[in-house]
């Protein structure tokens, strides 16, 4: 697969100024829930009307979407407001229930994406189609699997095609509910530069309040959309209720965000040093977090150390360290007293911890 200009095709038929929202709730829940977000949602700047039908949860006995009831609830939002409709499927029947309903975008899931036979499986039911289809990144951070996603919708001849950013799953607890790890989706836009690329800070974030500053970001990187989950009564949402954000509030959202001009002088060299400067921020991020493990670890050294009656310092060790330390920043291209200067700063910092489980008694 190569990147072709006609990849963004259907993008460019939408004849938007600003880029592209799709919005609604999580999940269709009732057929008046449905209608009145997208009454709201009409002339708003919204271009697509999102809902969940089927709902993949990681456990069961949640609430796992109101099935294919909903999609006659979604066709009835279509007629009254002239929003085109999209839902995600997982498999074939997904697939064949949204063409019978006429659903204007599909959107294959982070779940769905880790699992080249699901993929396949909507591939092939929906070869040669002229719907739009979306793939979301897989929930672990594999380029790999996600390109691997598109390539298989583009041999089966589909060609309206753009793929969602959502963020990666980790083990590690941070601000996001999954981690943006921003350079992969970069990655993937420098290689395909006209495969459509949508944000969505709603999944990213886990929180309504963090999603105007991720949004932003995106649109910095050049994103070309953005999705975001909204309900008419968000703490009451069946699902993912804290990420969820009210049409009003979606409204203030998109009126706040500022999109770059592409008739700038500097524009290319503003947005690459945006793309650079965002890959910083996150790699600093996750130095602060690695630190911040390495630190419990030192207390719970410094137990092992009380315990036992044992010193804190021991020079032998910080000899060794320092010595790796050095030897494996060489080949990063990292100096010497740079190397020093960090590691005795870290020491320091892990001495005081254990000093300080070991004083206090």
């Amino acid at each position: 697969m190569e990147n072709n200009s006609e990849m963004r095709t259907w993008l460019d038929e939408f004849k938007q100024s600003k880029p592209l929202i799709i919005a609604g709730p999580c999940s269709a829940e009732t057929e008046e829930q449905v209608m009145d977000i997208a009454r709201q949602l009409k002339d708003s700047g919204v271009s697509i009307y999102r809902a969940g039908i089927w709902k993949p949860r990681t456990r069961p006995g949640g609430f796992e979407g109101v099935g294919a009831i909903g999609l006659k609830w979604l066709q009835a939002a279509k007629a009254e407001t002239g929003l085109p409709m999209a839902i995600e499927v997982a498999n074939a029947t997904h697939v064949k229930l949204a063409l019978e309903h006429d659903i204007d975008v599909l959107w294959i899931g982070a779940r769905t994406t880790v699992n080249p036979f699901a993929v396949q499986e909507i591939a092939d039911a929906l070869k040669d189609t002229s719907k739009i289809l979306l793939i979301k990144n897989p929930v672990n951070p594999d380029l790999s699997l996600w390109l691997g996603g598109v390539e298989r919708l583009y041999n089966a001849g589909i060609k309206n095609l753009g793929v969602i950013h959502r963020g990666f799953s980790t083990y590690e607890k941070t601000k996001y509910r999954n981690i943006p790890e921003w350079q992969i989706a970069i990655e993937l836009h420098e290689r395909f530069p006209d495969l459509p690329i949508i944000c969505d800070p709603s999944h990213i974030t886990g929180r309504r309040d963090m999603i105007q500053q991720v949004a932003q970001q995106a649109l910095n990187l050049n994103y070309n959309g953005l999705m975001i989950e909204t309900h008419n009564d968000p703490d009451k949402a069946w699902s993912d209720a804290a990420q969820q954000v009210t049409p009003t509030r979606l409204k203030e959202i998109i009126n706040g965000l500022v999109v770059r001009k592409k008739t700038d002088e500097d524009s290319v060299f503003n947005e690459e040093l945006e793309k650079l400067r965002l890959r910083i921020d996150d790699y600093d991020s996750k130095l602060i977090q690695v630190l911040g493990q390495r630190m419990r670890i030192a207390d719970e050294i410094g137990h092992l150390k009380k315990d036992n009656n044992v010193a804190v310092l021991q020079t032998q060790r910080w000899k060794q360290i320092l010595e790796r330390m050095k030897a494996e920043g060489l080949p990063e291209n990292l100096g010497e007293d740079f190397i020093l200067d960090l590691f005795r700063a870290i020491h320091q910092e892990s001495i005081a911890h254990q000093e300080r489980v070991i004083d206090n008694s």
